[in-house]
């Protein structure tokens, strides 16, 4: 075997790691960040997983689950280049935006039912009410309401043990907003979680349970969870396909998002994954047990981000009860 002088073996060892360096730098720039809400997680991995596979390496997705409020604090500081959101953008979080020059399209990608759920030892409460609910997680009831008999004379004298989404999360400002009737308007004696899955394990724990959380991750914790039918006024009703498409489960459903950097969007990797995320949503939001949006909303999305087409179509507020329709009537004005 042919052996190489010393100073000629280093120096190739030094070009050798010099090119290996050249590699890592050039695949770290091909990475696209993402970071926010729990309930719209199962969707953006599922894409990520795909499109990774696709790119055979070439391209890493990191997704990160801060919950929306603390994604959207990333996102407005330009740390990452898409946000996946349980609610719309918020005033705050634009006036952010603005101040630091991130600019953003807004993407609907599905339609979640927010699902009411307890134990399935919990043989009593068949369906529960709107009234029922507030009752329950409306601020004056810390340390007042404790036992489920104090919301409704018919069930057990036993004590009541909540589980909710995190002060952080799309899923808590929703839910008071729907519930209470003023986002972030809550009790605070509760378990708090951005990770649905403390939630699930939470619940799956304890007879006297209660919680709420993304309609996927009751689907897929069906064993350890049972879901309540919800009495908006016209009686109680179950979360599915239909009673999301027809606009039956009320207050509950709504619709979720993701929101991407326009500037980052200019990156090939970037543009790629939004692309292939547009493409895919219809058959992978499914997969991972949310309700898709027509097919013309994902071209929508494009056609946005084609047109450099910024901003919100909710003037920084969160909307309770809007129906698929209206969603993509209002997306498609904008």
């Amino acid at each position: 075997m042919l052996k190489l002088p010393n100073s000629i073996v280093l120096a190739m060892s030094a070009v050798f790691g010099a090119l290996v360096g050249v590699a890592n730098i050039a695949n770290a720039g091909s990475m696209v960040k993402i970071d926010g809400s729990s309930t719209v997680y199962p969707i953006t991995e599922a894409v990520a997983e795909d499109f990774q596979n696709a790119k055979k390496g070439a391209v890493r997705v990191t997704v990160g689950i801060s919950g929306t409020g603390g994604g959207f604090k990333k996102f407005c500081r330009g740390e990452t280049d898409i946000v996946n959101a349980s609610r719309p953008i918020l005033q705050k979080e634009m006036d952010d935006c603005k101040k630091a020059g991130v600019q953003y399209v807004e993407m609907p990608v599905a339609f979640d039912a927010l699902t009411v759920v307890v134990n399935p030892r919990n043989n009593w409460s068949k369906a529960i009410t709107v009234a029922e609910l507030k009752k329950i997680w409306e601020p004056a009831a810390q340390g007042n309401i404790t036992r489920w008999s104090q919301v409704n004379p018919a069930w057990p004298d036993e004590p009541l043990k909540l589980y909710g989404a995190g002060a952080d999360s799309g899923t808590f400002d929703y839910f008071t907003e729907a519930i209470v009737g003023k986002a972030k308007s809550s009790r605070g004696d509760f378990t708090a979680s951005e990770d649905d899955n403390v939630l699930v394990q939470g619940v799956a724990s304890d007879k006297n349970a209660l919680g709420f959380f993304g309609f996927a991750y009751y689907v897929e914790n069906q064993k350890k969870v049972k879901a309540v039918p919800v009495d908006g006024g016209k009686g109680p009703v179950n979360p599915s396909a239909k009673t999301v498409e027809d606009g039956s489960y009320a207050p509950l459903s709504r619709p979720i998002f993701i929101y991407v950097n326009i500037k980052s969007a200019e990156r090939p990797e970037v543009r790629q994954f939004v692309e292939f995320y547009m493409k895919n949503a219809p058959d992978l939001v499914k997969e991972v047990k949310f309700f898709p949006l027509p097919v013309q909303a994902y071209a929508i999305n494009i056609q946005h981000l084609d047109n450099k087409k910024v901003g919100t179509v909710f003037g920084g507020r969160s909307e309770v009860g809007l129906r698929i329709e209206e969603l993509l009537k209002r997306e498609a004005s904008l």
